[in-house]
């Protein structure tokens, strides 16, 4: 179960891909566009937390992940990592100019790691990649694979030692007898199996958060159970904390103790599982729950179809991002930003039809119905006056 003590704290984090715009644009143009793959989020994961991260594809899920790892650099905000301080690694990445107060206690701001301590911190945060057919080296034996994280960071004593850690973090991924299975290579393993190599890739190092990127997603139905049992047991005997990334609510609903719905770059809606999922409030939420498959067929609910594509993360549109697609779109989404507002203890969202400010909602709108109103009248303005043009 979760503790109240936070493991992983993410302020504001921005990452941004600048898009080429061809060599000779390039060389002339001063501007500068990006491609806001992940525009401002934030988010803690308490200490045995199954935090999930929801959302259609293209929704900057599996970025924020790499973003935490730095497998990709972020652009802006604070990844804040406070594990145990008696912990040998922490307590020298603690000696670093990395080191900060959050909350009365010492953690790390993993922005602000060397590379080489970079290197020393993924001992503690690992992470589960989507595809195992494509994250496993096809020339290197399962034995190799599980062992080259401690030949990178030269964590074993001697061979015995490193053969001794590969089994146990077989044994631990379910592959077991480890003995069978060592010295094969992936293509001689099944698709759950590759998936277990890649989760005890992950454990051999004794990590205390892991960012798993849809690890089921690849997998049979038949399977994804065991996987997500597997997961589940770590969380106990390792005491391990996920952020759990997924499109699939139906696995998040039964899997995950905190949900965080993600769309174009932004988290809409954050709580508890059960009342984001029991109590959807954003009409993005609202959508992704309507459609999710009912096991009983009789059952008859009516469906939000959101209408059009979602936007271009290239050009997103001002103010709320979701308005060219919710079905209850105001005039004042089109032109403001919703703030965080909290609904419920510990349920939050961006939408502006649940804004509890109903003095500044209403003078926002008035704004922007004065704006609309002196647009209209500019316009007819200048038709007035080429028709008196033509006339004379």
């Amino acid at each position: 179960m979760a503790s109240d003590t936070d493991i992983l704290k993410v302020e504001n984090l921005n990452i941004w891909f600048q898009m080429r715009q061809g060599f000779l644009k390039d060389m002339v143009s001063k501007e500068v566009s990006y491609a806001k793959a992940v525009d401002g989020i934030s988010f803690d994961i308490k200490k045995g937390e199954i935090f999930c991260l929801v959302g259609e594809s293209g929704c900057g899920k599996t970025t924020t992940g790499k973003g935490i790892l730095r497998l990709v650099e972020p652009t802006s905000g604070s990844i804040i990592f406070a594990d145990d301080p008696n912990d040998p690694v922490i307590k020298k990445l603690l000696e670093s100019e990395a080191a900060v107060d959050v909350e009365g206690r010492r953690g790390i701001d993993v922005r602000k790691l060397t590379r080489k301590e970079m290197t020393y911190a993924r001992q503690r945060i690992q992470m589960i990649f989507q595809d195992p057919y494509e994250s496993l080296n096809p020339k290197m034996t399962v034995f190799d694979i599980v062992a080259e994280p401690l030949v990178v960071n030269r964590l074993y004593k001697d061979e015995y030692d490193k053969e001794r850690r590969v089994k146990k973090a077989l044994s631990e991924a379910g592959l077991r007898p480890p003995e069978q299975f060592m010295w094969r290579y992936p293509h001689q393993v099944s698709g759950g199996q590759r998936q277990r190599v890649g989760i005890a890739g992950a454990l051999v190092l004794s990590p205390s958060l892991l960012v798993a990127d849809e690890p089921i997603s690849m997998l049979d139905v038949s399977i994804r159970g065991e996987i997500l049992k597997l997961m589940l047991d770590l969380r106990e005997k390792a005491k391990l904390s996920y952020l759990f990334i997924t499109h699939d609510l139906s696995v998040a609903y039964v899997f995950s103790d905190r949900i965080g719905v993600m769309y174009l770059g932004r988290i809409v809606e954050i709580g508890p599982t059960e009342l984001v999922i029991k109590n959807p409030k954003h009409p993005y939420t609202q959508a992704l729950i309507t459609v999710v498959p009912k096991p009983d067929p009789t059952a008859k609910e009516e469906k939000i179809i959101l209408r059009g594509e979602r936007p271009d993360p290239t050009h997103i549109p001002k103010g709320c991002r979701f308005h060219p697609r919710c079905p209850y779109v105001m005039d004042i989404c089109r032109v403001y930003q919703p703030a965080e507002t909290e609904v419920e203890p510990g349920h939050t969202t961006e939408c502006f039809l649940l804004s509890p400010n109903k003095e500044v909602l209403k003078k926002k709108m008035d704004i922007v119905t004065a704006k609309k109103k002196g647009l209209r009248l500019f316009k007819t303005s200048k038709k007035k006056k080429k028709r008196t043009q033509k006339k004379k």
